[in-house]
């Protein structure tokens, strides 16, 4: 094989590698978004802005304000990242090991799958609420005004990042139980850090607790899950025998 064979080999070779990664790595539901439960059938709502409710927005929306110029306030600018790196990130120290491709692959696997399965069961909600943002509302920035724009045009219920701390806590939880004080305290900050930022009301947030719980349930009737799982909690007893 000459030179330029050789090289046009290699970079084809380079380029499907590459390619079967990418495929690899995209996740891969349990289930579609209709098969997930569907919330719209349930009396959870955006509350009235007359209401009591409403009112405990608006002050918890005052309380996260007050939180910004403290330590607190920088956590939640951190949190107002939204993916799975930012799970393994912020979940590895409660977790207590480090969460990532390389070194928890089963763990990694499960995360991907899982969590944008959970993820599901708000995009309907959200659709059809369309409920305005703390921050519109007011009609100044949030925390994170760089992301104004984008947020504006999706509807704040219930919280999306909330349904995805939750879903990590949850999960994560069940794979090392020892440490679900830890895990659950931060899936819990998580969800409120989007009050601090301000995007997103208290009762937004609560409902992604729930959401989140809902869709972490369905989750167990999945056998790929179970399978999944099963895989996850051996990677994480084994890794752990090792400390």
């Amino acid at each position: 094989m000459n030179t330029r064979k050789l090289i046009v080999a290699t970079l084809l070779a380079t380029m499907t590698c590459a390619t079967a990664m990418a495929q690899t790595d995209k996740a891969e539901p349990y289930f579609t978004p209709q098969e997930m439960p569907d919330m719209l059938k349930t009396p959870l709502a955006p509350p009235d802005s007359l209401s009591a409710a409403f009112s405990y927005d608006i002050s918890r929306y005052i309380w996260g304000k007050s939180m910004r110029p403290t330590e607190r306030g920088e956590m939640a600018k951190a949190d107002a990242e939204y993916g799975l790196q930012v799970v393994c990130r912020e979940f590895s120290e409660p977790f207590g090991m480090t969460i990532s491709k390389e070194q928890t692959p089963e763990i990694y696997l499960l995360l991907r799958d899982a969590l944008l399965t959970c993820d599901e069961i708000c995009w309907a909600p959200k659709n059809h609420y369309m409920r305005r943002r703390p921050f519109m509302v007011f009609h100044e920035p949030s925390l994170q005004p760089k992301d104004d724009a984008a947020l504006s045009k999706n509807g704040s219920f219930p919280s999306g990042h909330t349904i995805l701390g939750w879903s990590a806590a949850l999960l994560l939880s069940e794979i090392n139980p020892d440490r679900a004080e830890q895990i659950v305290n931060r899936g819990y900050l998580y969800g409120e850090s989007r009050v601090i930022v301000g995007a997103h009301w208290q009762s937004d947030v609560n409902a992604g607790y729930l959401y989140a719980s809902v869709a972490y349930a369905k989750l167990h009737t999945s056998d790929r899950f179970l399978k999944q799982m099963a895989k996850a909690r051996k990677e994480f007893a084994r890794l752990s025998a090792k400390k």
